[in-house]
C-alpha cells in the first residue's frame, strides 16, 4: 500500500514540473521574437551610426607620429628616454603647459623603449591614457575605473555570479596597464582619496580588493576570484603622469616615488613651424610672415593649429585656398589672443638699468627690466612693482610674512650702508615695471646692481643680466631655475648671465652664451658696470660720497 501512494506522489510532481516547463516552452516563443526583433533594431541603429563619419579634426591629422614632429622639446624627450628606455625603467612626472607634446612623447618613447635591449616592455605592451580630471570617483566604491573596483551581488546587473552571491572584481586602468605605461594626464587634479590609492598600487605593484559578501570558505565561488582577493590583482606598470602644476602643489609622497622632468613652452618661431606643418596638412597655402603673426599670439601647439583650422575656414568660405595676414588677424581678433611679450631684451647700456630674471607659470623664464633712481630725500629705498606679502604653510596652518621681494629689499639698504654709500639726503627708487607683481629673493642681486648704478651715475651693461639672493654681508646666494633664467637670456639676445656660484654648472658653457659664476656683489659690479660719461651728473648726496662709495663697491662685501 505504502509503495502505491509514494508511487501516486511521484506521478503527480512529475506531472506539476512537466506542466511548469510546458507553460515556460509555449511563453518562450512569445518572448523570444520580441527581442529578436528589439535587438535587430538596435543593431541596425547602431550599424548606421557606424557608417556615418566626420572629417577628422586637424588636430588629429596634425598629431605628431615621430620624434622628429614634436617641436621644442628635444632635450625633455631625451630625458623621458633615459628613464624609460632601459633595463630599469622608473615613474616619471612629466611638468610643462598645455599643448606641448607630453602625451606624444610618452607614446613613442614606449615604442622606442619596445626595442631597447634588455627592456622588460614586451611587444604587446599597452599605452593607458586617462585624464584625472574626468575619472569618476564614487565613495561606495561601486565604481572606479582607475583602480577598480568589486561588483557586489546587490548591485543590479551583477549576472549569473551574482545571484550565487558571489562578488565579482573589476579592473581598473592600473591593472590594464599591467606590465606597460598608465599615462594619467592632470595629475594635480586626482581626488585625495584616489592619490592614496595610487600610491599604494604603485607600492605593491597590485590592487587588493574587499567585499563583506566575499567568504574565503565558499566553496561556489571560482577559483580566480579566490585568487584575486588573496593574492590581489596584477598592476606591474609604469606610471607616466602629466602636469600643468608646479612641483611643489604635488603631494610629496607622489614626488618620492617618480623621476622628474620638464618640457618648456614653446618659441614664437617653434610655432610658427607648427603653423605652417597644419596648414599644409589643411591643404591650403601660408607664407613665413603670416606663421611668424601665429606665432606672436599662440602660446602652444594646440592653439597655432586652432588659429590656422579658423583661417583655412575663413579663407574656404571665399573660395582661397591661401590664408592671408588678413585672415590671421582677423581670428586672433575674433579669438581675443592676447599677444605674446617681446622676447627680446633692451641692450642699452643705461644709468639704473638692469636685467634681471625670473621663472613664472610651467617653469619659463623671462628677462625683467629693472630700473633705479636717485633723488634728494630721506636715505630711504623704495621698491614698487613687487609682492608685499605671502602666505606660507598648509591649508590649514597659514602663516602671513612680508615678501621675500621686499625682504630683498630691505638687505639691500643694510648692504648700501655697510659698503659705506652714504645714504643721507638720497633716496633710491627702484622699479619693477610690467604689472605683474615680483615676488622672490633672486631679484636681490640685481637690486643692488640698479642702486649701486643710480648712486654713482655709472651706466650698466646693456647685454648681460644677474641673478641670486642678495645678503646683507654682499654675499650672492643660489636660487631656483636658473637654467630656465638662463635660456631665457639667451633667447632675449643678451651676451653674458652672472649667477650664483653654487648654482653654477660646466654644462652653462655650452648653452651659446657666457655664464659667469659669482659669489659676492663686488664680482658682479666689477663685471656689469661701466664707466661713468664724462658729462654724467649724479646726484649732489651720491656724488660727494662717490670715491668712497667706488671704494666700498670694490671691496665692501668681500
Amino acid at each position: 500500500m505504502l509503495s502505491f501512494v509514494l508511487l501516486g506522489v511521484q506521478l503527480a510532481v512529475t506531472v506539476v514540473i512537466g506542466i511548469y516547463f510546458f507553460i515556460q516552452l509555449r511563453q518562450q516563443p512569445k518572448q523570444l521574437p520580441g527581442a529578436r526583433r528589439e535587438g535587430s533594431r538596435e543593431m541596425d541603429r547602431l550599424q548606421c551610426m557606424r557608417a556615418v563619419h566626420l572629417s577628422e579634426p586637424l588636430s588629429e591629422r596634425v598629431r605628431p607620429a615621430r620624434f622628429e614632429d614634436i617641436i621644442g622639446q628635444e632635450e625633455g624627450i631625451r630625458s623621458l628616454k633615459a628613464i624609460l628606455c632601459g633595463p630599469n625603467p622608473q615613474h616619471v612626472i612629466i611638468y610643462g603647459p598645455p599643448g606641448v607634446g607630453k602625451t606624444c612623447a610618452a607614446r613613442l618613447v614606449l615604442e622606442a623603449a619596445k626595442e631597447t635591449e634588455g627592456t622588460p616592455f614586451a611587444k604587446n605592451a599597452p599605452f593607458i591614457e586617462m585624464d584625472a580630471t574626468c575619472v569618476r570617483f564614487d565613495e561606495r566604491a561601486i565604481a572606479d575605473p582607475l583602480i577598480g573596483s568589486v561588483h557586489d551581488p546587490i548591485y543590479q546587473g551583477a549576472g549569473p555570479l551574482g545571484v550565487q552571491g558571489v562578488p565579482q572584481p573589476k579592473p581598473g586602468a592600473v591593472s590594464k596597464a599591467h606590465g606597460g605605461v598608465l599615462f594619467l594626464d592632470e595629475i594635480g587634479e586626482l581626488h585625495p582619496t584616489q592619490m592614496n590609492k595610487l600610491l599604494k598600487v604603485l607600492e605593491d605593484r597590485k590592487v587588493f580588493f574587499e567585499s563583506a559578501y566575499y567568504s574565503p570558505d565558499d566553496m561556489s565561488v571560482p577559483r580566480y576570484i579566490h585568487d584575486i582577493f588573496k593574492n590581489g590583482m596584477p598592476a606591474d606598470f609604469r606610471l607616466v603622469a602629466a602636469t600643468t602644476r608646479s612641483a611643489d602643489e604635488l603631494p610629496p609622497a607622489l614626488r618620492s616615488r617618480c623621476m622628474e622632468i620638464y618640457f618648456r613652452a614653446l618659441e614664437p618661431g617653434e610655432i610658427a613651424s607648427i603653423a605652417l606643418g597644419a596648414a599644409q596638412r589643411a591643404g591650403f597655402e601660408m607664407d613665413g610672415a603670416q606663421a611668424e603673426l601665429v606665432g606672436r599670439y599662440a602660446t602652444c601647439g594646440r592653439d597655432a593649429v586652432n588659429i590656422v583650422q579658423m583661417g583655412a575656414g575663413v579663407a574656404q568660405l571665399e573660395g582661397r585656398r591661401r590664408i592671408t595676414r588678413a585672415d590671421i588677424e582677423w581670428v586672433v581678433d575674433s579669438g581675443h589672443y592676447p599677444v605674446r611679450p617681446g622676447q627680446q631684451a633692451c641692450l642699452e647700456c643705461a644709468v639704473g638699468g638692469v636685467h634681471g630674471l625670473a621663472v613664472y607659470g610651467c617653469h619659463q623664464g623671462a628677462v625683467l627690466e629693472i630700473e633705479a633712481v636717485a633723488m634728494p630725500g630721506n636715505g630711504r629705498v623704495l621698491v614698487t612693482g613687487i609682492a608685499e606679502e605671502e602666505e606660507i604653510g598648509t591649508p590649514g596652518h597659514l602663516i602671513r610674512r612680508k615678501s621675500t621681494a621686499r625682504g630683498s629689499a630691505e638687505n639691500v639698504r643694510t648692504l648700501l650702508r655697510r659698503m659705506h654709500y652714504d645714504l643721507d639726503g638720497v633716496d633710491i627708487h627702484i622699479n619693477f615695471p610690467g604689472g605683474a607683481p615680483v615676488d622672490g629673493p633672486s631679484a636681490g642681486a640685481a637690486m643692488a646692481v640698479a642702486a649701486i648704478s643710480a648712486l654713482l651715475g655709472r651706466p650698466v651693461d646693456g647685454a648681460a643680466a644677474v641673478t641670486g639672493e642678495i645678503s646683507v654681508r654682499g654675499e650672492v646666494r643660489p636660487v631656483g631655475g636658473v637654467p630656465t633664467k638662463i635660456e631665457a637670456a639667451r633667447r632675449a639676445g643678451l651676451a653674458r648671465v652672472f649667477v650664483p656660484a653654487d648654482n653654477y654648472l660646466e654644462r652653462f658653457s655650452h648653452l651659446g652664451i657666457e655664464v659667469r659664476p659669482v659669489r659676492t656683489l663686488s664680482e658682479v659690479l666689477e663685471g656689469m658696470l661701466l664707466e661713468a660719461p664724462a658729462a654724467q651728473e649724479v646726484v649732489t648726496g651720491a656724488q660727494e660720497h662717490a670715491p668712497l662709495a667706488a671704494q666700498g663697491a670694490i671691496t665692501g662685501a668681500q
